[in-house]
């Protein structure tokens, strides 16, 4: 031990440097949170806020936080963003509705500031019932536990009776196609018709080949089969997979950003076909999309469009028993899973809802020569607007209760796909009474349930 003043001094000096380095650091830090704080109260303005929180080990989920509150708050939606690290089971009560931007560190972790929250609040029974969440969960394909945090997180707030605005949104290292996905879902909680993308996509030239009107007469808006040809090279994808349509600015007002729409078709077909609805306004003006689509694109005209790979609704084992379920224009994304069961000479059940049997019975050609040939084990439609109908797509599930039972029982897999309002919901219910809600959370957790719904 030393007893030169000059070395004490020094110390002294060193150990007061880095005490006033420790306090700078936890001033700005400090001085950071209560920024983001007025930030998130200023984005949340007078309407019930939404919560948007991030749990971000590298700073991209807080990014697509803040970017998920302003784009909430251009439609008029108010926005509350917290880190996972100062939320707790209360703040989730009291959310109303809640958005989740969740990264996973390595085989399944937790970023390091939300080991908190895991401690805290996961390992506990919350009664959430009155929460309903949408989930964007950040991952790598290279780890077996791809997106595994956001999984338990999803899990968590399932078991806990939270109830989700839609499927979780699965991103691969940054991929743009699920962040536009994130996007849309936004769009349809702010009411917003379309915003600009946060990343420009890479669109492909296709020729619009065929378009037919399917529901002549039909009490429901217009349906329009289309069928597009590529100008290059076609791409590969699977039944399931969405294909994005890049809408042009028209009459001098801004592009209105893209569509996504479940494809009909398998790549051996040689063309993407898809089923999509006329959309009209209250004023009676047609939707951007829409109209363009069905009325205004003419037979040869280019649209850029761009095929999204949706692995959350990539089809089962060819083994496996498959109950597909759906209403609507949603038939298109059921038929391509039957295309594809039927290349794998496997069967399926299909449950359908639509309005009238003479008018909306999509590719009720097809499916009669499904049905003949044994692709469809079972075909179980409800047109809600028939003589002593009024029976909905729900409606046969419970009908049939028992035999759902018996193919989930066997293995079978459930997809559905259509309507988010009303149907998806409906669905869910009857498939909680059928099955028990445990036995429904597992399937979701073990991925034999699974949606396609908008």
């Amino acid at each position: 031990m030393t007893l030169d003043p000059a070395r004490w001094l020094w110390a002294a000096g060193a150990i007061l440097l880095w005490l006033a380095l420790i306090a700078l650091i936890v001033w700005r830090e400090r001085r950071a949170r209560a920024r983001a704080r007025a930030r998130s109260e200023a984005m949340a303005g007078d309407s019930e806020a939404v919560l948007v929180a991030f749990a971000s080990q590298t700073g991209f989920a807080e990014e697509l936080a803040w970017m998920t509150a302003k784009a909430l708050g251009q439609g008029g939606v108010g926005a509350r963003v917290l880190s996972f690290s100062d939320m707790d089971i209360e703040t989730l009560k009291t959310a109303g509705r809640a958005l989740l931007i969740v990264s996973t560190t390595g085989e399944g972790d937790p970023p390091d500031a939300a080991a908190g929250f895991v401690r805290r609040a996961m390992g506990c029974n919350a009664d959430l019932s009155d929460l309903r969440f949408g989930l964007l969960a950040l991952g790598d394909r290279s780890y077996d536990r791809f997106c595994g945090f956001g999984h338990a997180v999803d899990g968590w707030l399932r078991r806990s009776g939270a109830e989700p605005l839609f499927d979780p949104v699965e991103v691969d290292d940054g991929d743009a196609g699920a962040i536009r996905h994130w996007q849309h879902q936004l769009n349809q909680i702010a009411g917003v018709a379309s915003a600009p993308d946060w990343t420009p996509p890479a669109y492909e030239p296709w020729r619009l080949a065929s378009r037919t009107l399917v529901n002549p007469g039909s009490p429901g808006a217009e349906a329009y089969h289309l069928a597009f040809e590529p100008a290059g090279p076609a791409p590969d994808w699977s039944a399931g997979d969405i294909a994005e349509i890049g809408v042009p600015a028209r009459d001098g007002q801004p592009a209105p950003g893209a569509r996504e729409y479940s494809i009909a078709s398998l790549p051996e077909d040689g063309r993407l076909e898809l089923l999509i609805r006329l959309m009209r306004r209250p004023d009676g003006q047609l939707g951007l999309a829409s109209g363009w689509l069905t009325q205004t694109l003419a037979l040869g005209d280019e649209v850029g469009m761009r095929v999204r790979v949706n692995r959350g609704f990539h089809g089962p084992s060819a083994e496996t028993p498959l109950i597909l379920i759906g209403n609507g224009t949603g038939i298109a994304g059921l038929r391509a899973h039957l295309k594809a069961r039927a290349s794998a000479g496997a069967g399926a059940w299909l449950l359908f809802g639509e309005r009238t049997r003479a008018h909306d019975a999509f590719f009720d050609a097809e499916l009669q020569a499904w049905l003949a040939s044994g692709v469809l084990t079972r075909l179980d439609r409800a047109f809600s607007r028939d003589a002593g109908g009024g029976r909905y797509v729900q409606d046969l599930i419970s009908s049939a209760a028992a035999d759902v039972r018996a193919w989930v029982d066997r293995g079978a897999a459930v997809y559905v796909c259509g309507s988010l309002e009303g149907m998806s919901q409906g669905v869910n219910s009857a498939l909680q009474q059928a099955l028990g809600e445990a036995r429904l959370l597992e399937l979701l957790e073990t991925g034999r349930y699974r949606r396609d719904v908008y």
